[in-house]
């Protein structure tokens, strides 16, 4: 499909219009965003296309069709994949050697657990390995909570973070400002960045970080512009 239209607007209710005609998602509902931010910065995705539309550059309006037609038709269920993530945390799993990567996990991963705690008073168990932890059950169901309380525009960009990452303890940090997008990034990588600097940089390894990258990036800017509320609006979170 080309590029048939003129000009990009965002109507009143934060629609994306093009030559006045209301964009909508490939299930056929209105692309409708949750802030003026959000609308903005996807109406000037649609205003970037030149020629074949390719969804490739246009990673927020992929992200908002993912709210509006698989996150808001089942926001339980999205929340509680996203949270099936406290059952196998990134940063419950330490290295038991060598001494400067263990310190290296001690200093990055443990503000973020420690921030965690006192938030959702919950109690973590860490482990030295790959083998399966188990988690308290409270912890489980309290950062269950933390997530489903979400909305739709929140949990959309929340799971490409946390899955990216591996933690949903950096995610909940990320959307709750406890964390900025490079430290998250930088404690999520903190053991392929430690192998590349004993080993060297491979090619394939490097070319799939940058993707992962990419889509980490894309994310988190969605996350910034799109969250309707924060964590004072949502009682269940107190």
């Amino acid at each position: 499909m080309k590029r048939f239209w003129q000009e990009v607007s965002v109507d009143a209710e934060r629609g994306i219009r093009l030559d006045g005609k209301p964009v909508r998602t490939p299930g056929r509902l209105p692309l409708v965003l949750s802030t003026d931010a959000l609308a903005a910065a996807v109406a000037d995705e649609w205003r970037t296309v030149e020629g074949d539309i390719d969804s490739r550059p246009m990673p927020l309006t992929g992200l908002a069709n993912a709210a509006i037609e698989r996150v808001a038709a089942d926001p339980a269920l999205f929340a509680a994949n996203i949270a099936a993530y406290a059952e196998s945390d990134l940063l419950c799993y330490r290295a038991a050697e060598p001494a400067d990567l263990v310190a290296r996990q001690a200093a990055l991963w443990d503000p973020p657990l420690a921030w965690a705690r006192e938030r959702y008073d919950v109690h973590f168990e860490l482990t030295a390995g790959v083998m399966h932890v188990p988690q308290p059950d409270a912890t489980i169901e309290r950062l269950a909570v933390a997530v489903a309380v979400r909305d739709a525009f929140t949990l959309a960009p929340l799971s490409p973070i946390v899955t990216i990452t591996g933690s949903l303890v950096l995610g909940l940090a990320l959307a709750e400002a406890a964390m900025d997008a490079e430290a998250v990034w930088t404690a999520a990588n903190l053991d392929e960045d430690w192998q590349a600097e004993q080993w060297g940089e491979d090619y394939l390894a490097f070319q799939a970080r940058e993707t992962r990258r990419r889509e980490y990036d894309a994310a988190v800017r969605f996350l910034h512009l799109g969250q309707a509320a924060d964590e004072a609006d949502h009682p269940a979170l107190a």
